[in-house]
């Protein structure tokens, strides 16, 4: 089966600067390094998915810099198709990193062209497979896309990263929407920001009881917990020598999408994207791009 993943959600031009240590308050620390890359939490799940080997379809918008046009000719060369991408006149948005010595990052995003998404600017192609979500643009949007799905029956990946409780919290009082359609991924942080629960477990637990489909908190190396038909399961991590774990929710994400779209059922598309998530954490970031739904299966198969 083809899968088709459409995702919806922000574009930036990631700035990384690699450093020994993330700096204090008022701190001016000197740098080692620093890369350009493609980002934006929907750009880098939709470019995952098409790396696992989806038909992938974005909307979003980028601005009219040179920023935007980079944006473009990564969209363009992963094959994805950028019709429901439009260019605003002004600044793309873009975020800036500080990686650590030990792979652990710490970042500030500017939203730029983002922020000015309509819920007129997206529709919902006929052939989609799943619907991708994240935080990082106006919420109103995410729920008309939301809408639109569960009327004809697609399944919602929901990355609800930041996280926006009130976001949460508006798809049922606000927009009355219907949650059994929505598969919702955050991490431990962003898991106990939407539920109040530090306890991971409890916060999936409670979170899947509020209408989720499925729930699933990534838990970085220690795995997850995923929380769907009244049942709870936690999936042990893989132990790997990380280089940086910048993306490697989106990694996760992407992976995910695509298998599910492609008709893997949960427990085989998680272990799927669990394995893509580890093996982008230990693989350069300049051969990132490089590794595909295959490479992804042979490194699962050295557990």
């Amino acid at each position: 089966m083809t899968a088709r993943v459409f995702v919806a959600g922000s574009l930036h031009l990631d700035v990384i600067l690699n450093a020994p240590r993330l700096p204090r308050l008022d701190e001016t620390l000197m740098g080692e390094t620093v890369t350009y890359a493609f980002g934006g939490k929907g750009g880098n799940q939709a470019l995952a998915a098409a790396q696992m080997g989806a038909t992938v379809s974005m909307a979003g918008r980028t601005g009219s810099d040179a920023f935007g046009r980079m944006l473009h000719d990564r969209l363009d060369a992963s094959g994805i198709d950028r019709s429901q991408v439009i260019t605003d006149p002004g600044p793309s948005g873009m975020s800036a990193a500080i990686v650590d010595a030990n792979g652990d990052y710490g970042a500030v995003v500017v939203s730029g062209a983002n922020r000015n998404i309509l819920p007129s600017d997206v529709r919902l192609p006929a052939d989609t497979g799943i619907l991708v979500l994240q935080n990082e643009i106006p919420a109103e949007v995410n729920a008309a896309l939301i809408a639109a799905a569960t009327a004809r029956g697609v399944p919602v990946l929901w990355n609800a990263a930041p996280a926006r409780p009130e976001a949460h919290r508006a798809l049922r009082e606000s927009y009355a929407i219907a949650m059994n359609g929505i598969s919702l991924v955050v991490n431990r942080i962003e898991a106990q920001g939407l539920s109040g629960q530090a306890d991971p477990v409890i916060a999936a637990r409670d979170l899947h009881a509020t209408g989720y489909a499925t729930v699933i908190v990534t838990l970085g190396a220690e795995g997850l917990i995923c929380c769907t038909a009244g049942k709870t399961r936690a999936l042990p991590g893989r132990r790997i020598g990380v280089i940086s774990s910048h993306g490697a929710g989106d990694m996760f994400c992407g992976a995910l999408a695509a298998r599910i779209a492609s008709g893997q059922r949960l427990e085989d598309a998680l272990d799927f994207a669990q394995s893509a998530a580890a093996l982008h954490v230990s693989t350069p970031v300049e051969t990132r791009a490089r590794i595909t739904s295959d490479a992804v299966e042979a490194f699962a198969q050295r557990r």
